[in-house]
């Protein structure tokens, strides 16, 4: 099963994350298909780009999100727009 999910960088005690998607069975921070975004926590506000596109374009391929990443793509609209294109009204 492919995943959309977060793989850990940065220093000891200062993480950032990179949105990558990924086969379920590879380790959280090992290979991964294609990276589709950033998200750092740390900063205040905490910043968040996500590559609506790509995004799109797993989840209608059949990616599941992890928990963290389907809160951090409602935040962004992006689950928004992929119900609404399930749903047919754009």
């Amino acid at each position: 099963m492919v995943r959309i999910r977060l793989k850990r960088m940065g220093a000891h005690k200062k993480p950032f994350y990179r949105v990558v998607v990924s086969d379920s069975r590879s380790p959280r921070d090992g290979r991964f298909i294609e990276e589709i975004g950033y998200y750092n926590p740390l900063t205040e506000p905490a910043q968040l780009k996500i590559d609506e596109e790509k995004a799109l374009k797993w989840l209608q391929n059949g990616a599941q999100a992890s928990d963290t990443v389907r809160s951090l793509l409602r935040r962004t609209g992006v689950l928004k727009k992929f119900h609404e294109l399930k749903q047919g009204k754009k």
